[in-house]
């Protein structure tokens, strides 16, 4: 009777041990929880005079994030406007010019109509119609030399004035860009620079990402990758330590079309394989998942 008693509890260990042996991990994949950040940048050179947001804030789109001292762009705007208003005034009138030549020409064709007639009625003689009209003939190439000259002048001056215009606007949007605004509604992550601190073009202000919707960068395995497809559903687990894991409903959004070295950081189903596939899984936050966290994947 006593062996009958002693055999199951040996066995007992014995099943469990198999039972955990062959049973595998609870996850198909593994992989940190990331979202699409943006870094804002200065675009122009000068003194940033405020920056408006701090780390952990929430910004909406075109929020306004730093300003930089456009004072002498300022300055340079008002210069060019005044190079411009001083080209445009050298610009020739061409037809105030050119009245006293009109003028000149009017009187002499009605001298050469005089002696046309005097010259058919014998008062005048061919000399003087032949010089007559030679000096009509002269004012009016004079007219023409003076008018192509004014014409070329005027475009000349006209070209200058466009490309002052042209410089005036690039300082104007240089003044526009010296205040920042967020592109996207998020957090701010990462703030970079102080009021007081020198701009330059590049240099980062600070660091924004929308936290509403992340993403769990995981990798799969090759023998895994034909059961996977963009928009696929699965299940996401985060694991906040402890007992702490909750499930989120993921959408598979993109699969890298590479493979490559499996992530020292990363654990996948098949633990052999070294070259796997990266693969993007959104899911919205509830507030409680964060940039960095560790996720595992179910299909």
């Amino acid at each position: 009777m006593r062996k009958i008693h002693i055999l199951p509890a040996l066995l007992l260990p014995l099943l469990t041990l198999v039972s955990a042996c062959s049973s595998g991990p609870g996850y198909d994949a593994t992989g940190i929880f990331e979202a699409t950040a943006v870094t804002l940048s200065a675009e122009t050179s000068g003194k940033i005079l405020s920056v408006d947001v701090r780390e952990g804030d929430t910004i909406g789109a075109g929020l306004r994030v730093a300003v930089i001292d456009t004072a002498m762009l300022a300055l340079q705007q008002k210069q060019l406007r005044a190079q411009r208003q001083a080209t445009e005034s050298g610009s020739p009138d061409i037809a105030a010019q050119a009245e006293a030549l009109r003028t000149e020409i009017a009187h002499q064709q009605l001298e050469c109509d005089r002696i046309s007639r005097l010259l058919a009625d014998g008062g005048a003689t061919r000399k003087q119609h032949d010089d007559a009209q030679a000096e009509l003939a002269t004012l009016r190439a004079r007219l023409t030399a003076l008018l192509s000259s004014l014409g070329k002048n005027r475009s000349s001056i006209s070209d200058n004035a466009a490309a002052i215009q042209y410089q005036t606007e690039q300082v104007e949007e240089q003044i526009a860009k010296s205040t920042i605004l967020s592109p996207i509604s998020g957090t701010v992550l990462v703030r970079y620079a102080e009021p007081g601190e020198f701009a330059t073009p590049g240099r980062p202000i600070c660091k924004v990402a929308d936290l509403s919707e992340i993403y769990l960068r995981s990798y799969f395995t090759a023998s895994q990758l034909a059961g996977l497809r963009i928009g696929q559903k699965v299940t996401v687990t985060a694991d906040f330590g402890g007992d702490e894991r909750f499930d989120y409903p993921g959408t598979i959004v993109w699969i890298a079309e590479e493979s490559e070295f499996t992530p020292k950081s990363i654990q996948t189903r098949d633990s052999r394989a070294n070259l796997v596939y990266a693969v993007k899984i959104a899911v919205r936050n509830d507030g409680r998942l964060k940039l960095g966290q560790y996720g595992e994947v179910r299909l």
